[in-house]
């Protein structure tokens, strides 16, 4: 038998547990975390806005008008230089014309010479496809790397005996490169339209464009889209000399 001290009065209440409030909790302990993140990654400014990306463009451009300033101080040096190193330098007439003849090659002495200069630019802003060619995507209505590149190798097979792309003279180790629609080359950034001059027999130059199959490809854009092409003839150009430095870099093995 039961001692009924054993029994409470009334019906025994069973804790219940709440998940309803427990998952409230949790949310808005997230909602804070959140919170909490998004200040201090935004550090006070709109995430929503475009602000980061016009400061890393205005943050571009500065370093490239700043390169330029660069370029012109070093190449006032180098000329004062050669002028010191070329007034006894106890080389033979021989070694001299030995090393203009390098200087030559190497582009960083000036030429000039009749010369063709290539002009490439995006299509128009409402650029359609005209009749017969599927309508565009957003690729086919800007100027692209390998255009460019198809244009300045197409100008070395016609015998260019130096080449200018906007105002910086090419040499070996130029490299042209685009990001997005701009264009980086030693350097400096520049945009659409993009001009490149090449010093040399015109007939031999024209032909080489005329021959890449690289640029006839290119042409069927301009036919579609009305990508900017146009090839201007000069009866003298003279293209200045590669002032800025020729020092390699190049990976090196760790370890």
């Amino acid at each position: 038998m039961s001692n009924s001290a054993d029994f409470p009065e009334g019906p025994v209440r069973r804790p219940v547990r709440r998940p309803v409030r427990l998952l409230t909790a949790g949310v808005f302990a997230l909602a804070g975390l959140i919170f909490v993140t998004s200040f201090n990654t935004a550090k006070g400014t709109n995430l929503r806005t475009d602000d980061s990306l016009l400061k890393l463009s205005d943050l571009i451009q500065e370093r490239s008008d700043r390169n330029g300033v660069l370029e012109e101080s070093t190449a006032a040096v180098r000329r004062s230089v050669d002028t010191l190193a070329n007034r006894d330098d106890g080389s033979t007439k021989e070694e001299d014309a030995a090393l203009r003849g390098l200087e030559n090659v190497a582009g960083t002495t000036k030429v000039s010479g009749r010369a063709l200069t290539v002009t490439l630019d995006d299509a128009p802003p409402d650029a359609t496809a005209n009749p017969g060619y599927p309508e565009p995507q957003p690729n086919d209505l800007v100027i692209h790397q390998q255009d460019l590149q198809a244009v300045v190798n197409a100008l070395w097979q016609g015998g260019a005996k130096g080449i200018r792309v906007m105002d910086q003279r090419l040499i070996s180790t130029s490299a042209v490169r685009c990001v997005g629609n701009t264009l980086i080359l030693q350097g400096r950034v520049y945009s659409p339209p993009y001009r490149i001059t090449a010093v040399g027999d015109q007939d031999r130059l024209r032909e080489a464009l005329e021959e890449s199959p690289a640029i006839q490809n290119y042409q069927l854009y301009v036919q579609a889209y009305g990508l900017g092409w146009k090839v201007d003839e000069d009866g003298g150009t003279t293209l200045p000399g590669y002032t800025g430095t020729v020092d390699l870099h190049y990976a090196k093995p760790v370890g």
